[in-house]
């Protein structure tokens, strides 16, 4: 793996980028380019611990941004939420899901266009949040659901890009004790998180060069657009399994 390490700090810079601009992504680009390096599941382990190590700076760097109360909320819906993607992992084939995540993904990205705005209350958030620890569990992709959330919320760019990057910390740390006790952490893997770190701060720090010029309506189109691609990829590739 040693061999690999230039690479992967390629690939975690490049994903840190997406993350910097947006506040959600990293993952979803990481894990694919790191993939052509070390194994998948490597890979997956990696960007989780990239996370963990990042997420402990971002909660500090970025406590006066976040939108508290929803994070709360959707970390407990998440916590419920998670062992319910767990168990539907065991009941459908991984073709058959992508197509019916990518179908709830497309219906909360139709949501998002048609600007319907969502309730006052906890309910909400907390239905978010354990539609997000469902994704988790089924596919390792927590992220649309909350994305959709906050997007619903009308509130300032940098308060949903804060309030994502510390919910994916959280859900993050939720993912270590599986990947503990399925044996799948390993120093190694650790050490090259730890190595590949400094791409990821040089990528967000990057990314966040490029938030400060989008704006309110900029930053909304990105995020809709990275959404709608996520609902795009995962469904053919769940199609293309089927067929």
């Amino acid at each position: 793996m040693a061999d690999s390490w230039p690479l992967i700090a390629a690939a975690v810079l490049a994903a840190g980028v997406l993350r910097g601009l947006t506040g959600f992504g990293f993952a979803l680009a990481a894990v694919p380019l790191m993939s052509l390096f070390v194994p998948p599941a490597h890979a997956v382990v990696i960007a989780i611990l990239l996370q963990c190590l990042v997420g402990l700076r971002d909660v500090v760097a970025m406590r006066g941004l976040l939108d508290r109360q929803s994070l709360g909320l959707l970390s407990a819906g998440a916590l419920f939420g998670t062992p319910l993607g767990v168990w539907g992992l065991a009941q459908l084939s991984p073709d058959m899901l992508r197509v019916v995540l990518a179908l709830l993904v497309g219906a909360g990205l139709l949501a998002l266009l048609l600007r319907v705005r969502l309730s006052p209350g906890p309910g909400p958030a907390l239905g978010a949040g354990m539609v997000s620890g469902i994704f988790a569990g089924l596919a390792a992709m927590p992220g649309p659901p909350a994305i959709a959330y906050f997007l619903g919320r009308a509130q300032p760019a940098a308060c949903t890009r804060a309030s994502l990057m510390v919910f994916f910390f959280v859900t993050a740390l939720m993912a270590l004790p599986g990947l503990y006790w399925s044996g799948q952490l390993s120093a190694g893997l650790f050490v090259q998180a730890v190595i590949a770190f400094p791409a990821m701060l040089l990528g967000t720090w990057a990314g966040g060069l490029g938030f400060r010029r989008l704006g309110e309506g900029g930053y909304r189109a990105a995020a809709l657009l990275l959404l709608a691609a996520m609902a795009l990829l995962t469904g053919l590739r769940g199609i293309s399994g089927l067929l």
